[in-house]
């Protein structure tokens, strides 16, 4: 079968055949005719109205200058990495230049054939299953300037080659289809697991802004309300403490307020100094701690530094108090300390 294969003929194309030399000729439109003179090359007669010498010219070729299309039979070839493909195709063809078409080869289109067939058996051994299917457009770039670089000097010019067809194996077919199985059982599981961690991720940020809106109006209601209770306690404590300071200070306008102050601090005085080893390690004592008398003298004298413009104020607008038998406030406190020691 190979062999008949070989031998078949070559597919030839349709042309008017060879007409008869009559002297007066009408070439159609598309058509180059060949004319030999006495077995050599002559002229070649354009479209339109032609004369000729009867016996010693004679029309040898007819080439037909439209395109030609020629199916490429089906043909095996084999990969990069040793798949049996079956391609074919289809080719298409102009004849350029008629003298060079008649006598540059013997038949033009079916040596273009061949070589569109040798030129696509190597160009697949240059390329892998899946870039076949992917660079077909390149495939048939290569094959048509393979085509155009050989047939330069045979007058023909290769337009276009497109693949019909590409037929493989049934194992391998079935080996492809699972693998686009495989493939987008991948993307669809992608895909899912892609929805579910946006919405995993969605879901945690709309918790992680409700806990923040709540915790910041719970800091913002904690804020009022302590802003609140602070701001009515300082006003009530300084309300307090203003009537206080009227009280005192009415206290210490009325008469022997002085004194009265006086023996307040001194007792204050002693208690503190009590207090001094209780509350820390480190006591700090006056060089005369056991004369009781000059430390409440020293306490009163502090306080009389203190208030004394006060005094000299009050001086000027209280008048003066009436004599009075009870002793001063100094005079009872030795008194007082005198027996109980």
């Amino acid at each position: 079968l190979k062999h008949a294969a070989r031998l078949a003929p070559a597919p030839c194309r349709w042309n008017s055949g060879l007409p008869v030399n009559i002297g007066v000729l009408f070439v159609p439109q598309q058509e180059a005719w060949v004319v030999e003179r006495m077995g050599k090359f002559h002229r070649i007669l354009e479209p339109g109205l032609n004369f000729l010498i009867p016996l010693l010219d004679r029309i040898r070729y007819v080439q037909s200058l439209k395109e030609i299309v020629i199916n490429v039979p089906e043909q095996s070839a084999v990969t990069l990495d040793n798949v049996t493909l079956q391609i074919d195709g289809v080719l298409y063809l102009r004849v350029m230049d008629p003298y060079k078409a008649s006598y540059g080869v013997e038949d033009p289109e079916y040596a273009v054939t061949q070589l569109a067939q040798t030129t696509m058996r190597s160009e697949l051994g240059k390329l892998s299953l899946d870039r076949v299917f992917r660079e077909r457009e390149s495939l048939n770039a290569s094959i048509v300037d393979a085509i155009n670089q050989a047939s330069d000097c045979w007058g023909i010019r290769c337009l276009r080659y497109e693949i019909k067809d590409i037929h493989v194996p049934p194992r391998v077919k079935e080996s492809m289809q699972m693998q686009v199985e495989a493939e987008r059982r991948k993307r669809a599981t992608v895909l899912e697991s892609e929805g579910t961690r946006e919405s995993a991720i969605n879901v945690a940020e709309g918790q992680k802004q409700a806990q923040i809106l709540a915790s910041e109006a719970e800091k913002a209601e904690q804020i009022n309300k302590a802003a609140g209770r602070e701001a009515n306690a300082m006003l009530v404590k300084a309300r307090a403490k203003a009537e206080a300071i009227q009280l005192l200070a009415a206290a210490l306008a009325q008469q022997h307020g002085n004194a009265a102050a006086s023996l307040s601090v001194a007792e204050q005085y002693v208690n503190a100094f009590s207090k001094i080893a209780k509350d820390s390690n480190t006591v700090l004592l006056p060089a005369n701690t056991g004369d009781v008398t000059n430390m409440v003298a020293q306490a009163l004298g502090i306080y009389t530094t203190l208030t004394k413009p006060h005094a000299v104020k009050t001086q000027d607008e209280v008048p003066p108090a009436r004599e009075d038998s009870q002793p001063p406030a100094t005079e009872v406190l030795k008194a007082e300390q005198g027996s109980s020691s």
